[in-house]
């Protein structure tokens, strides 16, 4: 996916949110193990040129960081300052992290880091309450301009109300769990999320139901990840709430007015995506078969 930048793979399991690792699953399926943890030969991704010497991933694309792994995983400590100066060149894209370490993100940020990056969009996973109380007051402590909450794998309910009264976040994204062992998704869960999302204008995702989806107290099965994003669109529960703005700068340190950041479009397939609120766009390499 051209939204994806994975410097490195492999994780470590920490919370009962990894027990069905997406990740684990795909690579057993390669006959590979997710506990593996190695540098990808696409380190360099975001430095990238084309033929005609502009970089691949443009100006405002959104790139999400260690969708294979954890970027304040422990074993990439060694990797992590190269990883941090490609997205300090890069301060015309907008990285997207995500983790369940927060504990660990203070030590190990860049040392000319000061309050934040304006192209960092820091986040944390709160796949149930226990997980949500001990990460998101770490995420509230932490210099970041641009913070958001992802519950996923959604596997209990998740009161945020709390923590978002303070303006700090500026996301909250569900979506239910996948692959082997699939754990319900309630649909009740979600709308007391959306609750409080709207409460205080914070935006709201529903990206997919997961596997195993409970609404009206009746357990579905949709073991098709389209179906499920479907579905999650057709509920109509995402909320568009206040605006976040990242102030990306070209290579001189000049903002870049909005009208030449990128612009992502999409396809007819695209349109009852539950993903598209937060999507980069269609990358346009044809496996959708829409002309």
């Amino acid at each position: 996916m051209h939204d994806i930048w994975n410097p490195w793979h492999g994780c470590k399991k920490i919370s009962e949110g990894c027990d069905n690792c997406y990740m684990y699953f795909l690579d057993r399926v390669r006959d590979r193990n997710g506990a593996e943890i190695y540098r990808t030969k696409n380190f360099d991704y975001p430095l990238k040129k084309n033929r005609k010497g502009n970089y691949k991933i443009q100006s405002g694309e959104m790139i999400r960081v260690c969708m294979t792994s954890d970027f304040f995983l422990e074993e990439a400590d060694g990797w992590r300052d190269e990883a941090w100066e490609i997205m300090k060149i890069r301060s015309d894209v907008i990285f997207y992290l995500l983790t369940k370490r927060p504990e660990r993100v203070e030590k190990c940020l860049p040392s000319d880091w000061g309050d934040g990056w304006e192209n960092i969009f820091f986040n944390v996973t709160a796949e149930n309450q226990k997980r949500a109380d001990e990460r998101v007051p770490i995420l509230l402590e932490l210099p970041f301009k641009h913070k958001g909450v992802m519950c996923a794998p959604f596997i209990g309910s998740v009161n945020l109300a709390k923590y978002l009264e303070c303006g700090q976040i500026k996301q909250v994204v569900c979506g239910g769990e996948n692959y082997d062992g699939a754990r319900p998704c309630n649909y009740n869960w979600v709308q007391q999320l959306r609750r409080e999302c709207e409460q205080y204008n914070v935006s709201f995702t529903f990206i997919e139901t997961g596997t195993k989806f409970i609404k009206d107290r009746k357990l579905y099965t949709l073991p098709n990840k389209k179906l499920q994003s479907e579905m999650a669109f057709k509920s109509g529960i995402s909320f568009h709430g206040k605006e976040m703005l990242f102030k990306l700068k070209d290579s001189y340190g000049m903002e870049i007015p909005k009208v030449f950041l990128y612009k992502p479009y999409f396809r007819e397939s695209c349109l009852t995506c539950g993903s598209r609120p937060i999507c980069n766009g269609c990358s346009d390499c044809g496996k959708c078969n829409q002309e």
